[in-house]
């Protein structure tokens, strides 16, 4: 069971939550999703909405992989490679449109990620049920 909450004495946040609690699963620490694609090539070059749809697809097959989904995500860290804070505004506002919104979030702004022309990249914390336990 997973419990997100904002909380008391925090200010408002826009779209994530403070805390995310989980009981009862196991834990789920993907690496960070990259915007390539299946074959390994860049995905929207210089494109923050492109590479950030390419990156939540990729990180959604990640999840899945393990059993998971973007509904059961705890906690995602966002990278994107920009000092402007509309770009890092633009990347928000497509992860928001997802299901990994309701997580806690980090949001950073970086200087270089490790693919060339790569400008995002997320992480999440997930918690997945067991199969026992339904």
């Amino acid at each position: 069971m997973i419990e997100r909450f904002n909380a008391p004495g925090l200010a408002p946040t826009p779209g994530y939550s403070h805390v995310a609690v989980a009981t009862g699963g196991r834990l789920v620490f993907t690496a960070g999703a990259v915007p390539l694609d299946e074959e390994g090539r860049p995905v929207g070059p210089g494109d923050y909405a492109a590479q950030t749809r390419q990156v939540l697809a990729n990180l959604a097959r990640a999840l899945e992989a393990a059993g998971a989904t973007g509904d059961d995500v705890l906690k995602t860290t966002v990278y994107v490679v920009s000092e402007d804070r509309s770009d890092l505004a633009e990347v928000w506002r497509v992860v928001q449109e997802s299901d990994l919104a309701a997580a806690a979030s980090t949001l950073l702004g970086v200087s270089l990620l490790g693919y060339e022309g790569q400008l995002v990249e997320i992480e999440a914390v997930a918690e997945r049920l067991d199969a026992t336990e339904g």
